[in-house]
């Protein structure tokens, strides 16, 4: 059985979760997305809000518009400077022009 410094030592070779979803965020190439539940599935975790969360205290500067809503709809409030960098990363989108528009996550979605 290991020694509790053993334990220790193991559990601090883990980066902490915030970390894991940064670099998972990271990893998303231009013109690709994924969900909050994609990133925290990668991670094998269900916790997609949490996943929201992190992004909201430490997404920005990482690729922030590149995690959606399930439904494909960008990050609540930043749809505007969203869909800039979408149109320059030819990101797939439905719907109309400023408005209203989603990705679509057929064709945009990435899986590690």
């Amino acid at each position: 059985m290991p020694s509790s410094s053993d334990r220790r030592r193991d559990s601090g070779d883990q980066e902490p979760f915030v970390e894991r979803v940064l670099s998972v965020v990271e990893s998303i190439p231009p013109g690709r997305v994924m969900t909050y539940g994609d990133v925290a599935a990668t991670l094998g975790s269900r916790a997609a809000r949490m996943v929201g969360q992190i992004m909201a205290y430490y997404g920005s500067d990482y690729p922030w518009w590149r995690v959606v809503r399930a439904s494909g709809h960008p990050p609540v409030d930043h749809e505007h400077i969203a869909l800039q960098y979408y149109r320059a990363e030819g990101t797939p989108l439905l719907g109309g022009g400023n408005v209203a528009y989603r990705i679509d996550l057929r064709a945009a979605r990435y899986t590690p």
